[in-house]
């Protein structure tokens, strides 16, 4: 390899590694502001002076806010799905039990950090996303869990053979995100697990197989 050669590879890793550098700055930063002052509260100019970098630097890398809020969320919930990989095998009982169970392990998780996945719900109702992000409900590694959970209930006969997986997947998906309503006056984990046990109570019981 001669030396221009080299040269220019130099430069190339540099720049990469630049890039990069910035993306993480701007995904630092954009995780502080959306957990303080949520979804519509931030702005694209807000999270560029947070992480001292020009607003051009953040289009360079996102093409929209919801994109850096994805960014955001997918590696903070990487965690998560190890976690729920780990149990999900485990569970036994009806499936109204297992899906409380995944879901009482999601709410302890997000209440961590409440704003920030109210920003997430929020970003659902962005209808100006540009095709890469992906607010609550596209999650399709929770989608998958969820139809995994009720297929299984189906083959084990608590689940009528005619429900829709998928349709009662997003019924629980919107009930969790309703359950987190309660958060903006306060409400605890336990409080919320509670309720969230209820609704699923109620959507298993419209699915559960008939004798």
């Amino acid at each position: 390899m001669d030396i221009g050669v080299r040269q220019v590879s130099t430069a190339l890793q540099a720049r990469a590694s630049q890039k990069e550098a910035t993306r993480q700055r701007v995904i630092d930063a954009a995780r502080d502001l959306f957990d303080t002052h949520g979804y519509q509260g931030t702005t694209i100019r807000e999270i560029a002076r947070h992480a001292g970098v020009a607003v051009g630097s953040v289009f360079t890398t996102f093409a929209s806010k919801g994109e850096i809020l994805s960014e955001v969320m997918a590696g903070r919930i990487a965690p998560l799905y190890a976690e729920l990989d780990r149990v999900m095998p485990h569970l036994h009982g009806p499936t109204v039990d297992r899906l409380r169970t995944m879901f009482a392990i999601h709410v302890q998780f997000e209440a961590r950090h409440v704003r920030l996945f109210l920003s997430h719900i929020s970003a659902a109702y962005d209808w100006t996303h540009s095709p890469g992000a992906r607010p609550y409900g596209r999650n399709e590694r929770l989608k998958s869990i969820l139809r995994q959970c009720l297929v299984k209930g189906i083959e084990d006969g608590d689940i009528r053979p005619d429900a829709d997986p998928a349709e009662i997947g997003e019924l629980l998906m919107a009930a969790y995100a309703w359950t987190f309503r309660l958060a903006i006056n306060e409400a605890d984990a336990p409080s919320m697990i509670a309720v969230m046990d209820r609704q699923i109570g109620l959507i298993v019981e419209g699915a559960a197989a008939r004798s």
